[in-house]
């Protein structure tokens, strides 16, 4: 059976008697014709998906003929038809994404563009509008106009997106869709409108109070737990032995979830429970090691948080999932007092690969001495100081490379902004959230992964459940609160 007849026989499977299988029954899905362009010559340039839809023959590197586009537009646009009830827009929105799971890549990245380009507002009634606002202002109609007004700024591509989300299935779609869509962002801008429009329904659909905080135990169905193999992100998940240590009487995992998504969750961390602040990842991922007494635990540590959706990319959900885990944690272990977090330095390294020499200009003659005479070379210079920390686990613990290398990290967690924030993508989270700085730990993770991307340095974050706004208050200033620990490392 052909694609064409495929589609055909789905569509009038799902919609027997609609407008819609009259129209096109079959063939306003099916893949693109052979090619029409001429193979001889210079290639074509490079035209506009408007241009496409109302030129005759397809162009050397196109995906859909323009035929084919504009039938596909018909598609779309029939989704939203204002005659048809949601749910059969849903139905619909079903029959093509049926048809986007078995398109080639070309294919999908048209489809991309027909939903970000063509459909927009209407430009003259969101200008009337906005002309009656702006009469309206300072009088008793002025909130009407304003709800008007914002009526008519709303693109068609979102009442589009809501149709996928009808049928089940629609909303993992979509998230699935954009998640593919992302890494072209870069090089076609077209494709913005639909990224901004998506990011903004996401954020309304996948608001934390239609999130569900769910325990990931080792009596979880297994499917579940294979999601936490497939999605951890931090510290890799090497065994079931693993994956059960994690899961242990003195550990917690939780996870969000949406009821549109009940089998993956969005988000999860790992928790362990001790009795003081972890220095290092290598103890708490011991498969041999005994599980702590929860009677003496003290002190909760995050030690990996992972998203499992690139879709939801801009959604932000981890700091209500680590605020909603410290309140469950709490009502089921009383005597718990700190809650930090271990944490990867993953930007470390390349910072410091640009910024060495300037570091090295900020040190006083007598450490500048020092550490010339631990280099053996001198004068100390970037290059020397670079290759001395590649093997970080040899350095002697009063080594000058050694605390200089601390100082750097410092340096990076503690002043390091653009633009008001946080440059390593970790510190932002947690310092977002209201955390501070509180301590490096050396060699804290040896793993090669620890190694290539902070020297195996790691972080704790302090999670002050009685200063958070205080932090936040801070980094608004522009001025990363850290602990008198981190403060005395600046160089």
């Amino acid at each position: 059976m052909n694609h064409s007849t495929w589609i055909g026989r789905s569509v009038a499977r799902l919609l027997p008697s609609t407008p819609f299988t009259e129209k096109k029954p079959a063939s306003a899905l099916k893949g693109p014709a052979p090619a029409t362009a001429d193979g001889d010559g210079p290639p074509a340039a490079v035209r506009s998906t408007r241009e496409r839809l109302e030129a005759t023959l397809r162009q050397e590197g196109e995906a859909l003929s323009p035929r084919l586009l504009r039938r596909s537009l018909e598609d779309l646009q029939a989704i939203i038809d204002p005659q048809v009830s949601e749910v059969e827009g849903g139905r619909r929105a079903m029959v093509l994404a049926e048809w986007y799971a078995a398109a080639p890549a070309g294919q999908r990245q048209d489809l991309w563009l027909l939903m970000s380009e063509l459909f927009l507002a209407d430009t003259e009634k969101a200008k009337a509008a906005q002309a009656r606002l702006a009469a309206a202002v300072g009088t008793p109609e002025q909130a009407v106009a304003e709800v008007h007004y914002r009526r008519a700024t709303v693109s068609p591509r979102r009442r589009l997106l809501q149709r996928f989300s009808v049928y089940p299935g629609g909303v993992q779609f979509l998230v699935e869709m954009r998640a593919e869509m992302l890494p072209f962002l870069k090089t076609d801008k077209r494709l913005m409108a639909l990224d901004v429009e998506m990011e903004y329904m996401f954020s309304t659909w996948f608001d934390v109070g239609f999130l569900d905080l769910r325990r990931i135990s080792w009596d979880s169905p297994a499917s579940l737990i294979e999601k936490l193999i497939q999605y951890e992100a931090v510290h890799d998940i090497k065994s079931w032995a693993d994956v059960k240590n994690r899961l242990d009487s003195d550990r917690r995992c939780y996870g969000f979830f949406h009821p549109r998504l009940p089998g993956v969750p969005l988000i999860f961390v790992e928790v362990a429970l001790v009795d003081e602040m972890a220095e290092g990842i290598m103890p708490l991922l011991d498969e041999q090691a005994a599980a702590a007494d929860l009677g003496k635990a003290t002190t909760a540590i995050f030690y990996s948080i992972s998203n499992t959706q690139p879709g939801l990319r801009g959604v932000s959900f981890g700091d209500s999932l680590i605020k909603r885990v410290v309140e469950t944690l709490k009502d089921e272990f009383p005597k718990l007092k700190v809650f930090a977090t271990l944490s990867p330095i993953p930007g470390l390294r390349s910072w410091l690969g640009k910024n060495a020499a300037a570091l090295l200009d900020r040190l006083a003659d007598k450490e500048r001495a020092a550490l010339g005479h631990a280099l053996g070379t001198g004068a100390p210079t970037p290059g020397g100081f670079l290759a001395a920390i590649e093997t970080p686990l040899d350095l002697p613990e009063k080594s000058p490379v050694r605390q200089l290398l601390l100082q750097c990290a410092a340096h990076y967690l503690g002043q390091g902004l653009k633009n008001g924030k946080p440059l390593d993508p970790v510190a932002r989270f947690h310092l977002g959230n209201g955390a501070r700085v509180e301590r490096l730990n050396w060699a804290a993770d040896p793993s090669p992964k620890g190694l290539r991307q902070s020297y195996g340095l790691m972080v704790n974050y302090l999670y002050d459940l009685k200063r958070l706004d205080r932090h936040l208050a801070l980094l608004a200033q522009g001025k990363v609160p850290v602990s008198t620990g981190i403060h005395d490392l600046y160089i």
